[in-house]
């Protein structure tokens, strides 16, 4: 477990972790930036869309930025950063997983925990596009654990000169008991509504759009109704979608812990002791993390918060820390 240069003091009257998890969402100013939108088509003929920002130059250094589970390109910390990183003449590329661009992706199939093909698949394009570009990414929760999982799987043929990952759920399954207990289970509440929301949309496109087949499949899910836990909601939906024989083989193939040992890539992890996701047992002890892995564990930070400053002028310290490692790499 490493030093940061700069270490996080959460803003005063902020030292909660469910306040400094719930600050960007509900009170975070938004960001405003004027981005580029391109579509990525896969090769089983669904896509997902990419929002570009900052310099348009060849050689300037590009960073995939990765969103959280029912986030998307618009969610605060990614505008923010990708803000931070045109401060210092980076340009980003900010990912939206399948159907979180706002709109339906076409195939009844969706996104989750370990979906490092999808990624693979955005790396691939994003080398295309810019050759020159030494190339980064950035994953938040969800999207960390797919890129941490994603860096594991390739070793040194990740196409990446480093990566960060904040908040990761290293195992998925103590996750999902951890974010069943005390006032997570309103985290809980709202993931559920959220994702049986996707799930609700996609079948009414499906429906207007006169994709039959794709309608059989999502109706064999069976009812939507009372779920009400990432067990549930894994169990009936991503698992059945995804080709696992259910919950607990998705959490034990996708999660990110497990393929730790493997990573060669220069990666930094940010996390939080007191993330109301993730319990502390579910870390990783410093004998599993590959020599090329700096893990930043601080005390304070809820889930992807780390608000420092104060109530009347916040600073984001992810804002700062990221950038600031990431060129770093070319420092060193």
């Amino acid at each position: 477990m490493s030093a940061a240069s700069e270490r996080f003091a959460p803003a005063p009257g902020l030292g909660n972790p469910h306040l400094q998890t719930l600050w960007g969402p509900l009170w975070r100013k938004t960001t405003h930036i004027a981005r580029q939108r391109e579509r990525l088509w896969l090769e089983d003929g669904d896509f997902l869309d990419l929002d570009w920002y900052g310099p348009h130059s060849a050689e300037a250094p590009l960073v995939l930025v990765l969103h959280g589970l029912t986030g998307s390109s618009n969610s605060p910390y990614v505008a923010g950063l990708q803000q931070a990183l045109d401060r210092q003449g980076w340009a980003s590329a900010a990912l939206n997983w399948r159907g979180c661009s706002g709109e339906p992706n076409l195939l009844p199939r969706s996104y989750h925990s370990g979906v490092s093909e999808d990624l693979a698949a955005a790396l691939a394009h994003l080398r295309a596009r810019r050759p020159l570009a030494p190339l980064f990414a950035v994953g938040y929760s969800l999207g960390g654990n797919v890129l941490l999982k994603h860096l594991g799987e390739t070793g040194s043929s990740s196409q990446l000169q480093g990566a960060v990952a904040v908040s990761v759920p290293f195992r998925l399954d103590q996750c999902a008991d951890r974010i069943g207990q005390g006032f997570s289970k309103f985290y809980q509440a709202h993931f559920m509504r959220q994702l049986v929301a996707y799930v609700r949309n996609k079948q009414r496109q499906f429906l207007h759009d006169g994709r039959h087949e794709g309608l059989a499949t999502l109706a064999a899910l069976g009812p939507l109704e009372n779920m009400r836990t990432f067990w549930d909601f894994d169990g009936r939906v991503t698992a059945p979608l995804h080709g696992f024989s259910d919950a607990a083989d998705y959490y034990r193939r996708a999660s990110s812990r497990y393929f730790l040992a493997d990573i060669s890539t220069p990666t930094l992890v940010i996390q939080a002791a007191d993330d109301p996701f993730v319990f502390p047992h579910s870390l990783p002890e410093p004998g599993e993390l590959s020599t090329s892995t700096q893990f930043e564990l601080h005390a304070r930070g809820g889930h992807v918060g780390f608000v420092d400053g104060t109530l009347r002028c916040p600073g984001y310290y992810l804002e700062r820390r990221i950038p600031d490692w990431l060129a770093s790499l070319g420092r060193g």
